[in-house]
């Protein structure tokens, strides 16, 4: 029974055992695909986005393997098989061979298009370049996301993914100075910037915080668009072994403090993580406001 689980939060949403039990019997059913149990989810047990127009579908999906990886449902075997890692590299027509390193400095670039990433050929060159040269490599980003590509012309420069917040990490939630249910309730408000990644033969001087800044400029309309909301804070965590994050200081985002090394599910102290350095930048003079509301 569900309530042999004492802990029925999945995917940010605490589960009653009747709806624990509920999920459970719909995974039983043939009949049903997995996104017809997470379409189920959201309409059964009314679970929205903030302006109350749209499901929460993938996260709802992200319950169910959650639950699944508890040993608390079996799900249907997937009718679309996951990608595997790497399959994008055959299909990537823009960097077949190692390029010229170009080390032109930013302002010398002219006009840089940043743009979020299309369907199609986009997708799959923004996966197959995070897959061969971003040190954490591709997994899909968490809940609400935007991939953007930086194009000059045809020529690519850099990648930013943009993802769901982590749920807790106290030196930004101090900083931020909000209770556990006020960060519960407006947490989707904080977007992490997951991925950036400058392609490895381009040494730009200063194109790093350059983007950063063209990011941050366009990403409350974008996301607006998207999702019928607009964040007020980004964040970011820095491998503080690897990186200094020099370009998130260049481009004024804030230092409040470093992880505890383990992951942002990680309640009982079981897996140990690289520390890495909390950086934040808010999108609005009144984002704290906005935030404690």
């Amino acid at each position: 029974m569900a309530d042999d689980f004492p802990s029925l939060v999945f995917s940010g949403r605490s589960f009653s055992p009747e709806e624990v039990d509920q999920v459970r019997q719909w995974t039983q059913d043939p009949s049903l695909s997995r996104t017809d149990i997470a379409r189920l989810i959201c309409e059964s047990f009314q679970w929205v986005h903030a302006d109350g127009s749209r499901p929460k579908i993938m996260s709802a999906r992200v319950a169910l393997l959650q639950m699944e990886r508890r040993g608390i449902v079996v799900l249907p075997p997937p009718r679309v098989p996951a990608p595997e890692r790497g399959r994008w590299r055959i299909q990537n027509r823009l960097e077949s061979s190692p390029s010229p390193v170009d080390t032109r400095p930013a302002r010398a670039w002219g006009a840089i298009d940043l743009r979020p990433v299309a369907k199609g050929f986009e997708s799959e060159i923004w996966n197959d370049f995070i897959e061969r040269y971003h040190y954490l490599g591709y997994n899909v980003l968490p809940g609400a996301q935007i991939r953007y590509i930086a194009w000059v012309g045809d020529k690519p420069l850099a990648c930013l993914g943009f993802s769901a917040a982590a749920w807790k990490t106290a030196p930004r939630d101090k900083w931020i100075g909000w209770s556990p249910e006020v960060q519960k309730k407006n947490l989707q408000l904080i977007v992490n910037n997951s991925r950036y990644l400058i392609l490895p033969w381009i040494q730009s001087r200063n194109l790093a915080s350059m983007l950063l800044g063209m990011a941050a400029r366009r990403i409350e309309a974008d996301w607006l668009a998207r999702y019928h909301y607009a964040p007020v804070l980004l964040e970011t965590f820095v491998d503080s072994e690897q990186f200094a994050g020099t370009c998130y200081k260049a481009a004024n985002w804030i230092y409040v403090g470093q992880t505890q090394g383990r992951g942002k599910k990680d309640v009982k102290n079981e897996y140990l993580l690289p520390v890495k350095d909390i950086w934040l930048y808010p999108l609005r003079s009144d984002f704290r406001e906005a935030l404690l509301r």
